[in-house]
């Protein structure tokens, strides 16, 4: 196809910015790399902007020997691996029967629970029902509360209501129930929208610190973002006024909250790109039924 002089002005323009913002949401990731990688007193000194400066990994050696980062970096496996699998089994639960035009009373259950979409009780009303149910300081504070995301719900339910409503009648034909329905034939064929439900869960969980920060006391519970945030918030608050030895472990934390950062984001970085083509198609079909 031959092209005209003004579209390809245009596709050089959109070419452009299409750079132009990789480079704007790609820099503050490649400068959090450069800054854990660079020598500590450079990185205090603002010098480290677009290379490193004075290579090492000093900081990833003493992210790795810090106790409450493996521990916290171990809880958060474990609190994402478990709280997603239990939003998963809820999300299709709740998706697949309001997803059948046939269910009776299927509006006024859709609306009820689209409703707390927009409408909640609040964090004092939510903090005082977890603490009536026993979990305060317990693993289940950080996955029971949030059990199941209605925006998930939704972009689930769109996806089983985009099924052709033929394969749900030939399943009937052949004498298939709801459950040999669901796993047999409606899950196989919704893996683009599983996926990046998985997604949206796993993130969600894996950056959480809210909850923890709320409804944990004990340190040995901390999840990772909880911990990379006090380990921020002991920099800020460290006072200059110290000694030689002092300084030179405040300047190792400065660089050491860089690779925290780099350490905790790694797993998330390494699964996107394997998930990327589900996650788009799984978005667009979510943004055609609501």
């Amino acid at each position: 196809m031959i092209r005209s002089r003004a579209d390809k002005i245009f596709q050089m323009g959109i070419t452009i910015i299409m750079v132009l913002v990789m480079i704007v949401t790609l820099y503050p990731l490649v400068l959090v790399v450069f800054n854990s990688i660079s020598d500590a007193t450079a990185v205090a000194n603002g010098q480290v902007l677009w290379r490193p400066v004075g290579i090492n990994f000093e900081a990833y050696q003493k992210v790795f020997e810090n106790d409450d980062i493996l521990t916290g970096y171990r809880n958060t496996i474990f609190y994402a691996l478990l709280g997603t699998t239990i939003n998963m089994v809820l999300t299709i639960c709740a998706a697949y029967p309001l997803s059948r035009k046939k269910l009776h009373g299927r509006k006024v259950f859709n609306l009820f629970i689209t409703f707390t979409m927009f409408f909640s009780g609040g964090m004092i009303p939510t903090y005082i029902v977890v603490q009536a149910t026993g979990l305060i300081d317990t693993i289940w504070a950080m996955i029971i509360p949030t059990a199941m995301a209605v925006y998930n719900f939704v972009v689930m339910r769109s996806f089983f209501e985009s099924l052709p409503e033929d394969i749900f009648e030939a399943a009937s034909i052949d004498g298939a129930n709801h459950l040999v329905t669901l796993f047999r034939i409606v899950l196989p064929l919704s893996k683009a929208g599983l996926a990046v439900i998985v997604l949206f869960y796993f993130v969600t969980h894996w950056n959480s610190y809210f909850n923890g920060l709320l409804y944990l006391n004990n340190k040995e519970l901390y999840p990772m973002q909880l911990v990379l945030r006090n380990i921020l918030l002991q920099n800020q608050l460290q006072d200059t006024g110290v000694d030689s030895m002092g300084r030179d472990a405040q300047l190792i934390g400065e660089v050491m909250k860089y690779a925290a950062i780099v350490v905790s984001s790694l797993p998330l970085m390494i699964i996107y790109p394997f998930l990327q083509k589900y996650f788009v198609q799984g978005v667009m079909v979510g943004a055609v039924k609501g």
